[in-house]
C-alpha cells in the first residue's frame, strides 16, 4: 500500500462530518511537524482550521483543502461502511475518498517527496486546511484568510485540492469559478376560500407570470473564460395543506451562478424590474455567497498545466465551470488560484470512490508543481 493510500484511509475512517474535524487535522500536524512546519490552529466557534507553514520568506506556495466531509446518506445504500475505507477493483471506496480526503493525503506525501529532494526550496509552503467547507463555510477559509490578511501574510499560489477531473486524472483543472448569488423571495397576497377569490389575492398566480420571465430571460453571454450566467429555482413553498384555502404567500428561493459580465447588483436589479413590471407584492432577503474569480494565466497555471503533462503525458483543459469553493475566499488577496483533484463523479453520493492509483498520480503531479516554483 502506498503511503498516500494509506494516509487517505486513514483520514476517511474518520466520521469528520461538518463541522467536526474528528482529529484529521492532528494527523497532518504528525505528518509534517517534523519536516519544519509550523502549526497554528485557529478555531473559530464550532470550526478548527488549521494553518500549517514551514519558511518565512516568499514566495508562498500553498495546499487548501477541508477535513470535513457531507453526510452519508442512508447508511444501508453503501455496498460497505461510509467511514470503514474499503478497496474494490482497484477504487477505494468511503466518505470523502474524492471531496477531498484523497487531495490532502496526496499534499502531504508530495510534500513530503519534494522536501526531501529539495531541503531548501526557493520559498515557503503552506497548508490551509478547514472543517467548514461543506457547510456555512463562515468559521472556516475565510476566517483564516482574515487572519493572515490582518498580519499581511500574503499567499502568492494557491491549489485548491477539490474534485476537477471529469473522465480522467488532470484532464480539467478550474482556473476560477462563477459567482453566486442566492434570494429567497416572498410573494404576498391574502388568504381566502378557493371559491371565492375575488374576497382574496392569489399570490401564486402573482408570482407564476415574474417567474416565467425569470426563467427565461437571457442574462448575458458569458465570454472567453466563463459560461453565461444561470438562474436556477431550489424550492419553491405555499399553502396550508388544505386544498380548498388560497395562500396568503409564496416563498420561491432561486440562485444564480453569475460571470464577470455581471455584478451583483445589477443582477438585483433587473430581478426587482421584472417583480415590479408584474405588479408583485414582494420582499426579498439576498445572498452573495462569492464573487467570480479568476486566474487566467501565469506561474501557476504553467506549473501545474506542466505537471500534469509531465505525468500524465496530455494537455489538460481549464475551465471555470462547476460549483463554487473555498479559493473565493483566497483569489480576492491577490493570490493566484487553481484547483486540482481527482475525477468528481461521485462526489456527494452513496459509494464515494476514488481510483487508488490516481492517489499516487495526483501526489506526484502536486511534487512536481512543487518543484516547478519552488524547486
Amino acid at each position: 500500500m502506498s503511503e498516500t493510500l494509506e494516509l487517505a484511509k486513514a483520514l476517511i475512517a474518520r466520521p469528520s462530518v461538518t463541522p467536526d474535524d474528528q482529529g484529521c487535522q492532528e494527523m497532518l500536524i504528525e505528518q509534517l511537524q517534523p519536516l519544519g512546519f509550523h502549526a497554528e490552529k485557529m478555531r473559530f466557534g464550532e470550526v478548527d482550521n488549521l494553518w500549517l507553514r514551514r519558511g518565512d520568506s516568499g514566495p508562498l506556495f500553498c495546499f487548501a483543502g477541508h477535513t470535513d466531509v457531507v453526510p452519508t446518506g442512508p447508511v444501508e445504500q453503501w455496498d460497505s461502511p461510509p467511514f470503514e475505507p474499503t478497496i474494490r477493483d482497484g477504487e477505494l471506496y468511503g466518505r470523502g475518498a474524492a471531496d477531498m480526503k484523497g487531495s490532502i493525503a496526496a499534499f502531504v506525501t508530495a510534500t513530503q517527496r519534494f522536501l526531501a529532494a529539495h531541503p531548501e526550496p526557493k520559498g515557503s509552503i503552506a497548508l490551509l486546511i478547514t472543517s467548514d467547507e461543506e457547510g456555512p463555510a463562515a468559521d472556516g477559509t475565510v476566517k483564516v484568510i482574515e487572519t493572515l490578511e490582518a498580519r499581511n501574510e500574503k499567499i502568492d499560489w494557491c491549489l485548491v485540492g477539490e474534485p476537477s477531473s471529469t473522465a480522467r486524472l488532470g484532464d480539467v483543472i478550474k482556473n476560477g469559478r462563477r459567482g453566486s448569488l442566492g434570494a429567497t423571495l416572498t410573494v404576498i397576497g391574502k388568504q381566502g376560500h378557493v371559491a371565492y377569490p375575488h374576497l382574496a389575492e392569489n399570490p401564486v398566480h402573482k408570482a407564476a407570470f415574474a417567474i416565467a420571465e425569470l426563467t427565461n430571460t437571457y442574462w448575458d453571454e458569458g465570454n472567453d473564460h466563463f459560461p453565461p450566467t444561470t438562474f436556477q429555482i431550489s424550492n419553491i413553498h405555499a399553502g396550508t395543506g388544505a386544498t380548498n384555502v388560497i395562500p396568503g404567500e409564496i416563498e420561491v428561493q432561486f440562485n444564480f451562478r453569475f460571470s464577470t459580465e455581471l455584478n451583483p447588483e445589477q443582477i438585483k436589479q433587473r430581478v426587482e424590474e421584472i417583480l415590479r413590471r408584474h405588479d408583485v407584492n414582494y420582499r426579498i432577503e439576498w445572498h452573495l455567497s462569492g464573487m467570480p474569480f479568476l486566474t487566467a494565466e501565469g506561474k501557476l497555471v504553467d506549473a501545474v498545466s506542466g505537471a500534469i503533462r509531465e505525468v500524465m503525458g496530455f494537455e489538460t483543459e481549464l475551465s471555470t465551470s462547476g460549483g463554487t469553493s473555498d479559493g473565493r475566499f483566497i483569489a480576492p488577496t491577490g493570490a493566484e488560484v487553481v484547483e486540482l483533484g481527482p475525477l468528481n463523479a461521485t462526489i456527494h453520493q452513496v459509494n464515494e470512490h476514488v481510483n487508488a492509483e490516481d492517489l499516487d498520480r495526483l501526489s506526484r503531479i502536486y511534487e512536481a508543481t512543487l518543484t516547478r516554483l519552488l524547486g
